[in-house]
């Protein structure tokens, strides 16, 4: 491989796209223009009118950048303070709970610009973070530090917003409303979230969450039956829900792992549902893998993970993310999404990770639900990852040693 020019315009010569950026290339390196920072070309053999200088990669794996569609930046780098911690998920909730104390807006600031430093040295491009609320009047300080971080990070990562509220505090259709309205009012970049579990089940507060978004405008991002209780079922009706009002914004719900516990006619009629309304999952590997199935002593022997595979045949978008980085309910995690999708290709047993997996971390519009083209497209900033190492096969081990680009030039 030769270096890069060290310019926003040359020709990026014999690069391996996923198959999936542009089915009509598939199997075949291409060589791709960049004038000025931009998308000029990309065709599998380019004669170089342009006399661009020639960054040659020599069949290098080539990725767009990277979306992280669920983290706690709040949350983030926290482990290291605490002591021991019950296993599981409500462990981990209490010991998040007891950390509050040490929260402050210099606190969460220090820990989650570090977060967001990491990811944009791993190409992460567009961002999406949940954060704890937990008072039905008082916004949670993180809230206001997140969407300072999103405007000190503009132009490097979007960054996006999701109030993490407990199902709770929208048993009150009034409350519901007022907390939608508070989201609505604080920017762009936020959305309505909540905590969906068998532990705080209240349809009825489901059904206001989701009539507070509608009448605010706002897109809604849930924890979702992050367990593994077969009669969870909170997934199948949000589904219902979604149908019976008419709800015309984008949901993403993550975790669902209690579909892999539940009878399979259930789970899949569950899945059928989900692949008719505009809806969107998430699965985090590290997370869930650590949590479900946790007891002290124990080896666990189901891996909560949610359906990937049979949500995908049913063309579900469904994307792979880091999740919770080092805090008590992940010790690991570098906010770099290949570690997350490396860990899922495994334990999903997912085909094809470059030319098809990979779209889990990188379908911007998979996440947002907007309407957007698929990358490398002509006249688009050449935002981009060379891979120096990793092949084919093996993807994505040997992904360490990578070259980020970011309007052309070596980020």
């Amino acid at each position: 491989m030769t270096p890069h020019p060290a310019t926003s315009s040359f020709l990026l010569k014999g690069a391996r796209l996923p198959q999936w950026v542009n089915p009509q290339t598939a199997d075949k390196l291409v060589d791709i223009a960049v004038v000025n920072g931009k998308l000029e070309k990309i065709e599998t053999t380019s004669t170089n009118p342009w006399a661009l200088p020639i960054w040659d990669v020599q069949g290098a794996l080539t990725l767009p950048l990277m979306v992280d569609a669920h983290t706690h930046l709040d949350k983030t780098l926290t482990k290291s303070r605490m002591g021991d911690i019950t296993p599981g998920l409500l462990g981990a909730i209490q010991a998040m709970m007891s950390d509050r104390a040490h929260w402050t807006p210099e606190d969460v600031y220090q820990r989650a610009n570090q977060g967001l430093t990491w990811s944009y040295e791993a190409g992460v491009q567009h961002l999406r973070t949940h954060c704890d609320w937990w008072e039905p009047t008082a916004q949670p300080i993180a809230w206001q530090v997140l969407r300072d971080l999103a405007s000190a990070w503009k132009g490097k990562i979007a960054i996006e917003r999701v109030s993490l509220i407990p199902l709770h505090l929208y048993a009150d259709a009034a409350q519901a409303r007022s907390l939608a309205k508070q989201v609505a009012a604080s920017g762009s970049g936020a959305l309505l979230g909540g905590f969906v579990h068998t532990s705080n089940w209240d349809l009825q507060a489901l059904k206001n969450l989701f009539a507070a978004a509608q009448a605010e405008g706002l897109n809604v991002d849930l924890h979702m039956d992050e367990e593994l209780n077969p009669a969870a079922q909170g997934l199948l009706r949000a589904t219902e829900i979604m149908r019976d009002i008419g709800f015309d914004g984008h949901v993403v719900c993550g975790h669902t792992c209690a579909l892999s516990a539940q009878d399979s006619l259930l789970a899949l009629r569950t899945l059928d549902e989900v692949a008719k309304v505009n809806m969107s999952l998430v699965t985090l590997p590290l997370t869930n893998l650590l949590l479900q199935d946790a007891v002290t002593g124990k080896t666990p022997t189901k891996r909560g993970l949610t359906l990937v595979q049979e949500a995908r045949a049913r063309q579900i978008p469904v994307m792979v993310a880091s999740d919770n980085v080092q805090d008590p309910f992940c010790t690991f995690g570098s906010y770099d999404p290949l570690e997350a999708l490396s860990t899922g290709a495994l334990a999903a047993q997912l085909p094809q990770v470059f030319d098809d997996a990979t779209q889990s971390i990188c379908r911007t519009e998979w996440l947002t639900g907007e309407t957007q083209a698929t990358p490398f497209q002509i006249g688009s900033a050449a935002n981009f990852i060379v891979f120096e190492q990793a092949n084919l096969w093996g993807f994505p081990s040997q992904t360490h040693k990578r070259l980020v680009v970011r309007n052309g030039l070596l980020a």
